[in-house]
């Protein structure tokens, strides 16, 4: 900046000798000097205030903008950060054979306390305890008011009730955002799904771990994230699991029995489209186990895998099977089922002391006589009875694919005596359960070939090894078609669906040794349809009684038959089996040419 004098000498000498005041020209310098001043201190403070109104401007605009986005978004409640390996909390779905859903996550919080943050812990007892009556108000004053300084209150509630702790307003009382797992079918499908619980948690997070079902078999899987996007999927047909539970829980309360099983099972892949066990219970809210008396009494025990019983005649045809696959017998083989007969000095008797004499094979399964079987059964001869039943699947436990599978292996003799091969022969003397069942009835309903239980969806799955012939696959087939339309299956006929079928009715053992009087496993393992089966469905009952009539009735033909013959007519249809006409040969008729 070029500073010009006040007083230029140049302008003063020409001012004096032109008679003028150089004064004047000091004074119009500083005036212009002034101006320039002013003007440069206006411009400097016009551009500070310019700044500063920017910088304000900024300043609400990023307050604006927060005020707005905590406007938009969820409440969530301040919590303190710390350093430590992540939790997953994200589970896979699991699905129905048609997608129906099954298992899925929901978004839900938990309710812990910090004491030292609460402002009035006996207001917030009195007001927690209203909201969750099951709390012990005592405790809770003693937990608000000691020496701790973190406690979980509830570790999943309800929009509701996070409402009501809201409103009770004490700063100490906070909310933990984490997933649950959801069952929206509640109890249907409940001994299938078992159930999840919490594993590791944190306030951020908690981990969901399976706990029973195959919620825990399939743990790794469905706790990867890999797998987040991809729901596992099973073999059960959720519509056709709905029926059968509903009508297997009828039957039972009709049949004042205390507990009942069924299995429906595709005879070909082994695909398991229903398993139901009851009592059942709600996986949203799994029961504690029992932890005194009887355990297949709770609700959480499976009958269906874990339920390890004599299941009575129902085995008879496996003898009739393998004595005709050996071609010891044919269904028309004559034999004398008269007693007395004495095996290991103990006398072999027929339900109800009944003398049926002489009965062809396919007789002896209609009539069920344990004498007849008894005897196809010393023809085989132990060893090849117990290769035949190993083949079967009955010396192992069931590799279902749900944790409680492993837990019911079969109950076998500890010497396989003659004695044994008799017992054995009519279903008793060796334990197993209603799916060991399913399985051994696949295998003849499908020609002879092993099935392995499966509970997931298989698109195509490789023949099993052969077991029997499909000649004498066939033959077994036809006699059981008998004992429904002929013998004493006969309330299971369901018109169209040509059903075959085998009763077996046994004596529970009392747990001190012998047997009860009054109690039986009541089971009726059946086929549809037996010319060309495409499902085995075992449906099985503890200690049923019917009592309609005079007397009570207790065998299978008269408390487990009319029950699956119900569930048969009502889940066909939903199979998308159309009811038939079955074939049958047509006899003395010739066909001859019309010309």
């Amino acid at each position: 900046m070029i500073r010009i004098p006040l007083r230029p000498l140049a302008r003063i000498l020409d001012a004096r000798q032109k008679g003028e005041n150089p004064d004047a020209i000091e004074r119009e310098n500083k005036r212009l000097r002034h101006e320039d001043m002013q003007a440069m201190s206006r411009a400097r403070a016009e551009g500070r205030l310019l700044v500063l109104g920017l910088f304000f401007f900024c300043a609400f605009a990023v307050v604006g903008a927060r005020m707005g986005g905590l406007a938009t978004s969820d409440p969530v409640e301040p919590r303190s950060a710390a350093y430590g390996s992540t939790i997953s909390a994200a589970r896979a779905d699991i699905v129905d054979r048609n997608g129906n859903l099954l298992a899925t996550n929901f978004d839900t919080h938990a309710l812990y306390a910090q004491p030292l943050h609460m402002i009035d812990p006996q207001g917030a007892a009195d007001g927690l305890v209203k909201i969750f009556p099951d709390l012990d108000h005592s405790r809770l004053i003693q937990d608000f008011t000691g020496e701790r300084k973190f406690l979980w209150i509830r570790k999943k509630i309800s929009p509701e009730q996070m409402q009501a702790v809201h409103d009770i307003g004490d700063p100490g009382l906070l909310f933990a955002p984490r997933e649950m797992r959801l069952y929206p079918n509640g109890s249907l499908a409940a001994h299938i799904m078992g159930g999840a619980s919490f594993g590791k948690e944190g306030v951020a997070a908690a981990e969901v771990i399976g706990v029973a079902g195959v919620e825990k078999y399939f743990d790794d899987y469905l706790r990867d994230p890999a797998n987040g996007a991809t729901p596992l999927e099973l073999s059960i047909d959720l519509t056709v699991q709905a029926a059968s539970e509903r009508i297997l829980y009828g039957g039972m309360k009709l049949m004042n029995a205390k507990g009942a099983t069924s299995v429906l099972m595709d005879v070909h892949t082994g695909e398991v489209i229903s398993v139901v066990s009851l009592p059942d219970f709600d996986p949203n809210d799994r029961p504690r186990p029992a932890t005194t008396g009887d355990q297949s009494d709770s609700p959480l025990f499976n009958r269906s895998v874990q339920g390890v019983y004599e299941l009575g005649s129902v085995f008879k045809i496996f003898t009739a099977a393998q004595a005709v696959d050996l071609g010891l017998v044919n269904p028309s083989t004559i034999i004398d089922t008269k007693g007395p007969m004495r095996v290991g000095g103990f006398n072999i008797g027929e339900f109800r002391n009944k003398n049926y004499g002489k009965l062809s094979v396919s007789d002896i399964i209609v009539q069920s006589s344990n004498r007849g079987t008894g005897r196809m059964a010393l023809e085989i001869g132990s060893k090849r009875q117990k290769s035949f039943l190993d083949a079967m699947g009955f010396f192992e436990p069931t590799p279902f694919e749900i944790v409680e599978a492993a837990g019911g292996r079969p109950l076998l003799p500890k010497r396989w005596t003659d004695l044994s091969s008799v017992t054995i022969s009519y279903g008793h003397g060796l334990s197993s359960s209603p799916m060991h069942l399913a399985a051994a009835y696949s295998a003849i309903a499908n020609g002879g070939r092993a099935v392995t239980p499966t509970l997931l969806k298989k698109t195509s799955v490789p023949m099993g090894p052969r077991i029997i012939s499909e000649e004498a696959a066939r033959a077994a087939r036809g006699m059981l078609r008998k004992v429904v339309s002929q013998g004493t299956a006969s309330f299971g006929e369901v018109e169209g669906y040509a059903v075959g079928g085998k009763t077996g009715t046994a004596d529970k053992p009392k747990p001190t040794g012998g047997y009860y009087e009054d109690k039986v496993i009541a089971t009726f393992a059946s086929m549809f349809p037996a010319h060309d089966p495409k499902y085995v469905l075992i449906v099985t009952l503890d200690e049923p009684v019917e009592t309609s009539g005079d007397k009570p009735r207790r065998t299978a033909g008269w408390t487990a038959v009319p029950v699956a013959a119900e569930m048969i007519r009502r889940i066909a249809p939903l199979l998308g089996m159309r009811p038939t006409v079955e074939p049958q040969t047509l006899a003395d008729i010739t066909l001859t040419s019309s010309n």
